[in-house]
């Protein structure tokens, strides 16, 4: 019996995006939306809109916390105390939840974002952080982390259930971290390279890393980004081999 993997996005960061039709095209290809609360992208008004969609394509809906910096997208890293982490989780859980109530919905998960996501992927003391406001905000939410990370492990320790994400359009290094963006192809470009890496995980077998190297991955969900060039194309590959691998949506 082949295992069920969700497909998620990150959304609500772009009102070209919103009003362009683009991540509603996108969300016919997914089981799981992560809308941004404002702090390193978007505003009430995409909130609101982004919710409304992703409630008409019956989508699990998660939080996109990020650090509270929208001149760097919240791709920068910020140093934080423990509690100054915790803190800025749980009011970017708060904002999104009071939308959600609005509507009579309910957050199902919550995937940090940019620095903060790779941050907590090594530092222990950023998982903790955001696993602890995680918890105290709602013990049954489910923690997007990368697979294999700090951020997985740190989370099932405080008894929260874990999502560990891989990506399709992004190469790995060898220890199973993401490579950078500014590295020579750290970004998937070819619909062919995206199909294959899919392919691999969705069957749990290796894939190769940016270095020539061979790793396994645990996969729960797989992510696609909203801002890659051509991701409706390679979001539409990627959900044809999961409907193809016969693990449903």
């Amino acid at each position: 019996m082949k295992k069920k993997i969700d497909i998620n996005c990150d959304m609500g960061e772009s009102l070209d995006f919103l009003y362009s039709g683009h991540d509603e095209a996108l969300m016919t290809f997914l089981t799981s939306v992560n809308i941004a609360c404002g702090f390193h992208a978007g505003s009430q008004e995409i909130m609101d809109r982004t919710i409304e969609n992703a409630q008409k394509y019956n989508l699990n809906i998660g939080a996109h916390p990020g650090f509270d910096d929208k001149a760097n997208f919240g791709r920068s890293e910020i140093d934080l105390s423990f509690v100054e982490v915790k803190e800025l989780v749980s009011t970017q859980l708060s904002v999104l939840d009071k939308s959600l109530k609005a509507k009579g919905l309910r957050m199902k998960h919550v995937k940090p974002h940019g620095a903060l996501y790779n941050m907590s992927a090594k530092n222990s003391e950023y998982a903790r952080a955001i696993a602890k406001a995680v918890y105290e905000f709602d013990n049954e939410l489910i923690l997007f982390g990368l697979s294999g990370s700090v951020s997985i492990s740190e989370a099932q320790r405080m008894g929260l259930k874990t999502y560990a994400e891989c990506f399709a359009d992004r190469s790995y290094q060898s220890d199973g971290s993401l490579a950078n963006r500014s590295l020579v192809n750290a970004l998937k470009s070819n619909v062919e390279d995206i199909k294959k890496q899919t392919q691999s995980l969705v069957n749990g077998s290796v894939i190769s890393t940016l270095d020539g190297k061979l790793i396994e991955l645990q996969c729960d969900t797989i992510c696609i980004h909203s801002d890659t060039p051509n991701a409706l194309v390679f979001a539409k590959a990627i959900y044809d081999i999961k409907i193809t691998s016969s693990i449903g949506r």
